[in-house]
């Protein structure tokens, strides 16, 4: 059985199978609807039904309260129609012509940028060409039917290889592995590209890339696609970590400083310790923002890190900075209950 959906805003007409989320519905009719985690986790795909039932599926009881579906909101990424739905998502995009691919890949390098990160460089097919937008992911494919997400770390002009930032989490099925067992020339399977945060290129407002921890890694993606493209945006990072050793290639982002006028960098650290001698900005990094920008209304901000600094953010962005609804971009790292890195 299948279902009418209508997507606001745009007043797009699709079909949706009844037990097919809603996102994946989007993705195979052409569009992009906000998405990023599709595990219920991270809020990123969270919208309005207008009209229609439809069945929430699992999700994070704190992503997805009780107050938020007596509002009408679901996630989409996991909520299938009960009948003829009417939403509304916070932007609607057409997909463009680069296919989501898997495809086999193999270690090429594997470098350590601080003691709980791995840089972790795998080398693609010579037969087959890989294209992905600036700040897109990539889930690594692996046994069990099992999926792990991470977001590509340069732009999109490389061709032969992709680079990943890995934070070890202990216990982690394949972050240990990055960590003590993978090594030069093992084989990997990937699919991808994958999700809705990417550099919207249609717009000149000047842009706040945000990161949390590794969350530095799309948005390296994103600055190095506007170098190589010759953008002058103005573009500001702020990157905040607990240490000084979170700020993984800190001396990278202030070289692109020192290179390019219209570009920015500001590190915060919430955790310091004496040892790391900072005399920077310290506290929550979107505080830091808001300090410096108490007007983001003709800004765009692209963010990635940790929900709680998601959720942070986007509040505090729209409520106090008059930051519009549409021009707030996110990729939350984010991990299923059943499936940790």
């Amino acid at each position: 059985m299948s279902f009418k959906l209508t997507i606001l805003p745009g007043d797009h007409e699709i079909e949706v199978a009844e037990d097919q989320p809603l996102v994946d519905a989007a993705i195979e009719s052409g569009l992009m609807l906000p998405y990023s985690c599709r595990d219920g986790v991270c809020g990123a795909c969270k919208g309005k039904i207008l009209s229609g039932t439809v069945d929430y599926g699992r999700h994070g009881p704190d992503t997805l309260t009780d107050a938020d579906k007596a509002e009408g909101l679901a996630l989409f990424c996991c909520a299938t129609a009960k009948s003829d739905l009417v939403i509304e998502a916070r932007n609607v995009s057409r997909v463009d012509d680069i296919p989501i691919k898997k495809l086999p890949c193999r270690v090429q390098k594997l470098e350590k940028a601080a003691p709980d990160v791995m840089i972790l460089e795998v080398k693609l097919p010579a037969t087959e060409k890989f294209a992905f937008r600036a700040g897109q992911y990539i889930d690594f494919l692996l046994p069990g039917d099992k999926r792990r997400s991470f977001s590509i770390g340069n732009g999109p002009e490389v061709q032969d290889s992709v680079e990943l930032h890995i934070r070890h989490v202990p216990g982690g099925h394949f972050t240990d592995k990055v960590f003590t067992t993978m090594k030069e020339r093992d084989i990997l399977r990937f699919e991808g590209p994958l999700g809705s945060f990417f550099l919207r290129e249609d717009s000149d407002a000047p842009i706040v890339l945000l990161a949390g921890g590794t969350g530095f890694a799309p948005i390296k993606s994103i600055v190095e696609h506007a170098i190589a493209k010759g953008m002058t945006r103005p573009m500001t990072l702020y990157w905040g970590a607990r240490d000084r050793a979170g700020l993984y290639l800190s001396a990278l982002a202030e070289q692109w400083e020192k290179d390019h006028e219209w570009f920015k960098f500001v590190p915060v650290l919430s955790d310091m310790t004496p040892e790391d001698e900072w005399k920077g900005r310290t506290g929550l990094v979107h505080l830091a923002v808001i300090e410096d920008l108490p007007d983001l209304s003709g800004h765009q901000v692209y963010a990635c890190g940790a929900p709680a600094m998601i959720e942070a953010s986007m509040a505090d962005f729209m409520s106090q900075c008059r930051l519009p609804e549409d021009q707030y971009f996110a990729d939350s790292f984010t991990f299923s209950a059943d499936s940790q890195p």
